[in-house]
């Protein structure tokens, strides 16, 4: 009968926001970058756009990293990665030691991950698949801020205001915001008493459903960075939705599914594959099949 099974349904919401697709940082040369995030992370350079020395776009699952040349920026906090292998990505950070010295790349290995410092000092985390991403196998499944003490909560409140997002704190000794940004993807804000870094410029790009809800609020505290086009806009600052005090600062472009690149499919390589142990026909990586 209908009424014999019971589920919650509020499992399976995840809110206004239902894509992270990409961070975006500057870096000053593409050739050390290409060392670091496809020879050593096994990343994509995505083969369709921004294929110059202006910019480069590289892939990883359904996220990207957007990285235009300029004076480099660096993320205050922590971007966590689920790769399909770990074992293989350790070999991989070995051997590019020698062609990265100089810069700050660093990589450590860890019970349950492997922390990676780029080589511009973005703090990077690798986990191996599990229950907790749900069936990644290749993706950015967070992006880990860190806020000033007494600021979780009121960030909490502004997802969930200003957004429409799920969001939850956690007071365990060390707390934190997470607030839900698509299936199994989240922003953390953790609280620390370490000197807070000068905001540089770097953002994140969303998707969400309610596209006007979110703009209406914003624009009428007067929070729009930028007016983009008609399917994106930007904000730079998160406020306490009460006293519209500024407890953070990132910007956020965010999108509209209506947007012509959401969900574009994006090409990621088998970086297992290599030129000594070929397979045919395993150049591509497929979630689940490789």
């Amino acid at each position: 009968m209908p009424g014999d099974r019971v589920f919650d349904r509020t499992a399976e919401d995840i809110g206004n926001i239902i894509l992270l697709e990409h961070v975006n940082v500057k870096i000053p040369d593409q050739v050390v970058a290409t060392n670091f995030y496809v020879t050593a992370l096994g990343l994509t350079r995505d083969p369709y756009l921004m294929t110059g020395t202006e910019n480069m776009w590289i892939n990883a699952g359904q996220q990207q990293f957007h990285m235009p040349t300029g004076k480099p920026e660096v993320l205050r906090g922590v971007i966590g990665f689920v790769v399909p292998d770990l074992e293989s990505l350790k070999m991989r950070l070995t051997s590019a030691r020698e062609k990265l010295g100089g810069t700050k790349f660093m990589c450590a290995a860890d019970d349950k991950y492997v922390s990676v410092t780029c080589p511009w000092g973005n703090q990077m985390r690798f986990h191996a698949p599990g229950p907790e991403f749900g069936d990644m196998t290749l993706g950015v499944p967070y992006v880990e801020f860190a806020v000033r003490p007494n600021t979780a909560v009121g960030i909490a409140k502004f997802y969930q205001t200003a957004m429409g997002a799920p969001a939850s704190v956690t007071f365990n000794g060390n707390t934190s915001a997470k607030v839900q940004v698509g299936a199994k993807q989240h922003l953390i804000f953790r609280e620390t008493t370490e000197p807070e870094a000068p905001y540089d410029g770097h953002h994140i790009a969303i998707y969400v459903t309610n596209f006007s809800g979110p703009h209406r609020w914003l624009k009428d505290r007067g929070l729009i960075s930028e007016e983009s086009n008609p399917v994106q806009y930007r904000f730079k600052d998160i406020v306490d939705p009460e006293t519209s005090k500024v407890l953070f600062t990132i910007e956020h472009e965010v999108r509209s599914a209506t947007h012509p690149m959401f969900m574009r499919p994006l090409v990621s390589r088998n970086a297992t594959q290599q030129q000594r142990t070929y397979q045919r026909g395993r150049d591509a990586f497929y979630p689940g099949a490789n």
